[in-house]
């Protein structure tokens, strides 16, 4: 994989700096009661519009929500199909990186160039959706499938 980064607080990075911004304020609205752990994320368009989301915690864990997911979910809702970039963040600046479950959604709507921005407080890692998801279940493979 590779793990490029460049220093989030530095202005010369633009649009990624202000991508991971974004990412960063969706923490604030975190719904984590049980595991205090925040994540933010902040998907842009093709058009240059950024969908936030954060995470939303339930008792049972399983039905709870990822920041990707609300993201791409207000985007999808919002008539959006196609993402050129996806910022994460959390609370612990830990260098989250989205779970299997949402790079296969992202899968869905994205080739696997779109840029992954992966916050660790310090540095942001750069990684590709190829690169965090190699091998994707496709249509393609789904149409195969059922010939």
């Amino acid at each position: 994989m590779d793990d490029s980064h460049f220093d989030p607080d530095s202005d010369d990075d633009g649009d990624e700096h202000d991508l991971i911004e974004q990412a960063r304020s969706a923490l604030a609205a975190a719904y984590v009661p049980y595991s205090e752990y925040r994540v933010g994320a902040a998907l842009e368009t093709t058009d240059g519009t950024v969908f936030t989301g954060c995470n939303i915690e339930v008792a049972n864990y399983s039905n709870s929500l990822h920041a990707e997911e609300v993201a791409i979910s207000e985007a999808v809702a919002s008539g959006h199909r196609e993402f050129v970039r996806i910022a994460v963040s959390s609370s612990a600046r830990d260098g989250v990186t989205p779970c299997g479950m949402c790079r296969q959604t992202l899968a869905e709507f994205c080739d696997d160039d779109l840029l992954v921005l992966c916050d660790d407080g310090d540095h942001v890692n750069e990684y590709t959706l190829g690169e965090l998801l190699p091998e994707t279940i496709s249509r393609g493979m789904l149409e195969a499938a059922s010939e």
